[in-house]
C-alpha cells in the first residue's frame, strides 16, 4: 500500500448471512407455506433462498435500523381492523346510490423525510379501501391522496395522520418536522 494514500474513511461494509434476520425468516417460512411440503428438498430451497436473497437484496434495503416493535405491532392491528371496516363502508358505496359518493384529492402533508416511514405510510393509505396514495411528492414533502369519498377534508388528512404516520414515526423512532413546509394548506380538492 502506497503510504501516501489513506483508506477509504467509511468502507462499504460487506452483508454477512443473516444481515436482514426477519427477511430471511420470511422468506423461508413462505417458501415452505407455499410448497406445502416439508421434503428435505423444500427445506434445502427455503434455507437457500432465505440466506441469498437477503444478501443480493441488501444494497437496496441499508442497514438494520432500530424498530420499536411494541408499535409496530399496534399498527398492524389497526390497519388489519381499519381495512375490514373500510371494506365494508366502501362495499356500502358501490352497492348503494352513488349520489353518496363525494371523491376529493387530499394532500397529506408528511411530518418528516425518513423514506421508510414515507413509504410504509403511503402503502397503508393505498392498501386501506377507499383510498389511493397517488404521488409522494419529496419536494413538496407532500402525499397526493385520491378518497372515494370525503366530507372534510381537513378531518380525514388529521385521521391519517394520527393513525397512520404517528405510530410509524415512533416505530422507526423519528421525530417530525417542526413546520411542515405546506402545512396550511390541505384543504381538499373535488374529484
Amino acid at each position: 500500500m502506497n503510504p501516501n494514500t489513506s483508506p477509504p474513511a467509511n468502507p462499504a461494509r460487506k452483508p454477512g448471512w443473516l444481515s436482514h434476520p426477519l427477511l430471511s425468516l420470511l422468506l423461508g417460512a413462505s417458501w415452505l407455506a407455499l410448497s406445502h411440503s416439508l421434503e428435505p428438498v423444500h427445506l434445502l430451497s427455503a434455507l437457500l433462498i432465505a440466506l441469498i436473497v437477503p444478501r443480493l437484496l441488501h444494497p437496496f434495503l441499508g442497514e438494520h435500523s432500530s424498530i420499536h416493535w411494541g408499535a409496530a405491532v399496534r399498527l398492524t392491528a389497526v390497519v388489519f381492523k381499519d381495512i375490514v371496516l373500510a371494506n365494508i363502508t366502501v362495499a356500502r358505496l358501490v352497492l348503494g346510490p352513488l349520489p353518496r359518493m363525494q371523491p376529493a384529492w387530499l394532500p397529506v402533508p408528511l411530518a418528516c423525510d425518513h423514506p421508510r416511514v414515507n413509504a410504509l405510510f403511503a402503502t397503508i393509505i393505498t392498501t386501506t379501501p377507499g383510498t389511493v396514495s397517488c404521488v409522494v411528492d419529496e419536494q413538496r414533502h407532500e402525499i397526493l391522496v385520491h378518497a372515494l369519498t370525503c366530507d372534510d377534508a381537513q378531518a380525514m388528512i388529521d385521521d391519517m395522520k394520527t393513525r397512520y404516520e404517528a405510530p410509524l414515526l415512533q416505530i422507526f423512532r423519528q421525530q417530525p418536522r417542526t413546520a411542515a413546509p405546506g402545512a396550511g394548506t390541505t384543504a381538499g380538492r373535488a374529484a
